[in-house]
């Protein structure tokens, strides 16, 4: 089966659209979502409305923007610029999306496959794995044992990579280019992130998404081109802090 791993879209419906269209042209048939499909970005209501509608449903966990905009927590550790966003966009959303998002399960959640979901690390939703030393505290945690837990996707940080434990080594890369393939292999285990939808950090401004293929036994990130203006416009339009629109093009 091939699996869309896709994270961080934040309102960014133009994003959303060509990495769906661009999922369906490669023959994904189900679909796992890492959260923050809200704030920052114009569109929220749409962006909510699409998610919803995929067939198959998604299945998603909830991020730390997502738990925000919602009001299940305050978000008083949020920049300024980002705490404007969820207000903005806590205001856009009906209560029937604000439940929704609400619903949202809190990660880790168990995948496809014996693959694990969730938006920071599988110890803390709200944390972010940025280097081997932080993946290495989650290999030690004992979390991925027993040993069908070999693979974990996460989001949070916008930045595509994975780490990986073999022989009790930690490697970690980060993804460049248009594509990266790697096969997986079995006795190692995987921490990985597929980068970001709506609001990559990267340097590259294309949205960056991930296929899993079990059948192959591999991921591969892809960059997708999307209209980068046309969502920046939205932002801008919508009185939002011009820093939101002004990061889409450069990647950061």
């Amino acid at each position: 089966m091939r699996h869309l791993i896709f994270s961080d879209i934040h309102g960014n419906l133009e994003a959303l659209e060509a990495v769906l269209r661009f999922a369906r042209a490669e023959g994904v048939e189900s679909y796992l979502m890492l959260g923050d499909v809200v704030g920052y970005g114009a569109s929220p209501e749409a962006v909510i409305e699409r998610v919803r509608s995929l067939a198959p449903p998604v299945l998603a966990v909830r991020g730390n923007h997502d738990k925000v905009v919602c009001g299940i927590e305050a978000g008083f550790q949020f920049h300024p610029r980002a705490r404007a966003a969820v207000d903005w966009t806590s205001g856009q959303l009906d209560e029937e999306q604000l439940h929704w998002l609400s619903d949202l399960p809190e990660g880790p959640l168990p995948g496809p496959g014996g693959s694990v979901l969730c938006h920071g690390s599988p110890l803390d939703e709200d944390a972010y794995i940025l280097s081997t030393s932080d993946a290495w505290g989650v290999f030690e945690s004992g979390f991925l044992e027993p040993r069908q837990r070999e693979l974990v996707f996460f989001g949070h940080s916008h930045v595509a990579c994975a780490f990986v434990l073999k022989d009790d080594e930690v490697d970690g890369w980060l993804i460049e280019g248009q594509t990266h393939r790697m096969e997986l292999e079995p006795g190692s285990c995987y921490l990985v992130n597929p980068g970001s939808v709506g609001q990559p950090r990267d340097r590259d401004p294309r949205a960056c998404c991930l296929i899993w293929d079990t059948v192959e036994g591999r991921i591969e990130w892809r960059r997708v081109e999307y209209d980068v203006d046309s969502a920046r416009a939205r932002i801008l339009d919508a009185g939002l802090p011009p820093f939101l629109a002004e990061r889409l093009a450069r990647g950061v």
